[in-house]
């Protein structure tokens, strides 16, 4: 089980480096990713998202002491993540396909983040059942 766990570790570690860079990026530099000319209320709103997407990734990285235990924050910090990918679905959806990353981070919101969570209720699982922690 300790093999698994840390490689859902490192899986995490990894996976959440992508929202933190990106969400670090979006708040420092904001629309300038996309090279589009914004209103400043738009700005300012692209600039909240990527701060929310900045911490969704660090708390993601605050699981990683401890995974087998943090499995209610593991669910809540995923369900956000599918729903924030649900709403780009929408948006594929009523305005076209959109960029390679984006359709990249709906995969990574609907399907490697669903993954990684049932990983790690597999891992609590084990670690309550090697422990008898309930």
């Amino acid at each position: 089980m300790d093999r698994e766990r840390k490689l859902l570790q490192q899986t995490v570690a990894i996976v959440a480096t992508i929202p933190v860079a990106t969400g670090l990026y979006g708040v420092l530099f904001g629309q300038a990713l996309t090279g589009d000319a914004v209103s400043i209320s738009a700005e300012s709103h692209f600039r909240f998202m990527s701060g929310l997407l900045l911490g969704i990734g660090l708390l993601f990285w605050s699981t990683l002491p401890g995974i087998e235990e943090k499995t209610n924050r593991f669910r809540l910090l995923t369900l956000l993540v599918v729903i924030g990918g649900l709403g780009r679905l929408v948006g594929l959806v009523l305005t076209g396909l959109p960029s390679l990353f984006m359709v990249g981070g709906l995969t990574v919101e609907l399907i490697v983040a669903p993954v990684l969570c049932l990983w790690q209720m597999r891992i609590a699982n084990l670690y309550a059942e090697e422990f008898g922690v309930a």
